[in-house]
């Protein structure tokens, strides 16, 4: 295969031996040598390779997101979309619009509304959800995928009926005074709606799965960790979609499949491990939900709810349960990756950790929303990684001043402290919950606050610097799926996998330029899959 040559840049490469070259030589998929791009083009430039200039713009290791759902991605071309929606007015607005084209009995999908970004009111109510949608079974997921809203409709599709009881860890939500339903169910509960809805077909979810990765590759993103089963029926379907995509028709992101607890038992029948497959598709570690989120005060505190007295959210396993699931893993030399957003709920999970020996591949600590000095001491683990998402203070704040305290808030989302103490973090969005564009986690990481606002930052001692911001979206990346040694810095011997970007993000005046830098090129295996 001939050489390709990736020259006239400004290549950081965040490997300290060679902090910044001009040009990267590329053969079969890897990278074979770096330097100037004198030195490169004369020894390498001979014998019909292939010379990209870059002309002078700046490139970075690929971009990794640690923590997503591209399910939720393909649902958003398939399904409506509600996210970013500013007004209850303008989200019923919507369903209306789909409804009217939507055959009585049809489900209405929908996902990604957030009703603090209202300005007229909170989440509809059943009653104004009816008048939207009379004639459709409605299932709308919110943002965060732990709270959901249904209409009448979709409660007859279900036989609801006063005595039904949601599922561990879920909730019916009633009206106090007429004790009937309000539309809102959280965290299990929504499989009373989603076990009787009708399943897309295979083609429908592929192809939307394949417009997810498109959309990944074009924010700049060369690999994601993705979590799946759930949403794209089952470990066989999911796999099968992914082998697909990636093997047979070379779509080029790579992916890294965490697989819920659930089914693990499919997955040793299968005779499938975390590490099995290849570079571009690989099974991850086992995952498993701790607890839920801060919406619907489900995520567990140790100490109750500011705005909710006697509040402290829900586990979503006692801790028995909880022993058992990892020890599951463990019995097959599996990691796990828990998600865990209250303070509480990281404890729960290093208390049972720690119970078991480290196995080949790192555990995973998904969220580490709200910690403790004593919580993020015991982080600072080589078999630990932490997987935060910078774009939660966006989501988040101000609210969540007032249903945490102010007390609090010091260890909320507190990025400086875990890389200061030593923790491997790894960047990445859970979109469909916030946007996968990296560049806007890596706004939030050294700001945090929305991009809108000017003020200092929600948490100032705790923001990143450009450095330390797109590491975590690179080398921590690497080191959450045990490829340090072949990802995440751009060094010989490494995939060429690599982001090329509108502008160096190193010389910016300002943070906010952040927000209109362009990706020019999304590079995987020295092969350019996105070109704007």
């Amino acid at each position: 295969m001939s050489k390709t040559i990736y020259t006239n840049g400004k290549i950081y490469t965040l490997d300290r031996n060679h902090p910044i070259v001009e040009s990267v030589v590329v053969e079969n998929g890897e990278i074979m040598d770096l330097g100037s791009s004198e030195d490169m083009i004369l020894q390498w430039g001979r014998n019909g390779s292939n010379i990209i200039d870059l002309q002078g713009k700046m490139a970075s290791p690929g971009l990794i997101d640690s923590h997503l759902h591209l399910s939720g991605g393909a649902f958003q071309f398939l399904d409506l979309n509600l996210i970013g929606v500013a007004s209850k007015r303008e989200m019923l607005e919507k369903i209306r619009e789909r409804a009217n084209i939507t055959p009585p009995g049809k489900w209405l999908s929908g996902l990604g509304f957030d009703e603090n970004l209202f300005d007229d009111g909170g989440i509809p109510t059943i009653q104004e959800l009816d008048e939207v949608a009379p004639h459709c079974p409605l299932f709308i997921k919110r943002v965060c995928h732990h709270a959901f809203i249904v209409n009448s409709r979709a409660l007859e599709m279900i036989s609801y009926h006063p005595s039904m009881v949601a599922p561990p860890g879920g909730s019916i939500v009633l009206d106090p005074d007429t004790k009937k339903p309000t539309g809102l169910l959280l965290e299990s509960a929504s499989t009373l709606i989603t076990d009787r809805m009708p399943e897309k077909t295979y083609g429908e979810l592929k192809h939307g799965l394949g417009l997810a990765m498109e959309h990944a590759m074009k924010h700049g993103l060369t690999s994601v960790h993705t979590n799946d089963p759930r949403y794209l029926g089952g470990l066989d379907q999911t796999y099968k979609m992914y082998d697909e995509l990636i093997n047979q028709e070379k779509k080029g992101l790579r992916c890294n499949l965490l697989i819920d607890h659930p089914f693990l038992n499919r997955l040793i029948e299968r005779r499938m491990h975390t590490g099995y497959g290849n570079e571009s598709l690989q099974i991850g570690a086992i995952k498993i939900f701790a607890d839920g989120a801060f919406g619907g005060r489900t995520a567990l505190l140790s100490e109750p709810y500011q705005d909710a007295p006697g509040e402290y959210g829900e586990a979503i396993h006692n801790q028995e349960t909880l022993f058992q699931m990892v020890k599951a893993a463990r019995d097959h030399l599996m990691p796990v990756a828990v998600h865990t957003i209250g303070d509480q709920a990281v404890e729960n999970v290093l208390q049972v950790l720690d119970q078991f020996p480290s196995v080949k591949y790192r555990d995973r600590i998904i969220h580490v929303s709200l910690l403790r000095e004593d919580l993020i001491q015991r982080l600072a683990k080589p078999t630990l990684v932490a997987d935060i998402q910078p774009r939660f203070v966006v989501g988040d704040y101000p609210w969540i001043q007032d249903r945490l305290g102010k007390q609090r808030i010091r260890y909320l989302y507190a990025w400086k402290s875990l890389l200061t103490a030593g923790v491997t973090c790894a960047g990445g969005s859970d979109s469909p919950v916030e946007p996968i564009e990296p560049l806007l986690g890596i706004h939030a990481a050294i700001t945090q606050r929305h991009p809108t606002e000017t003020h200092r930052g929600w948490n100032e001692q705790e923001k990143l610097s450009m450095q330390e911001a797109l590491e975590i979206f690179t080398i921590g990346g690497a080191h959450a799926t045990n490829e340090e040694g072949r990802k995440g810095t751009i060094t010989r011997g490494k995939l060429a996998d690599m982001t090329v970007y509108s502008r160096d993000l190193f010389e910016i005046d300002h943070p906010d330029e952040l927000l209109d830098t362009e990706i020019e090129m999304t590079i995987i295996g020295g092969e350019i899959f996105y070109r704007k």
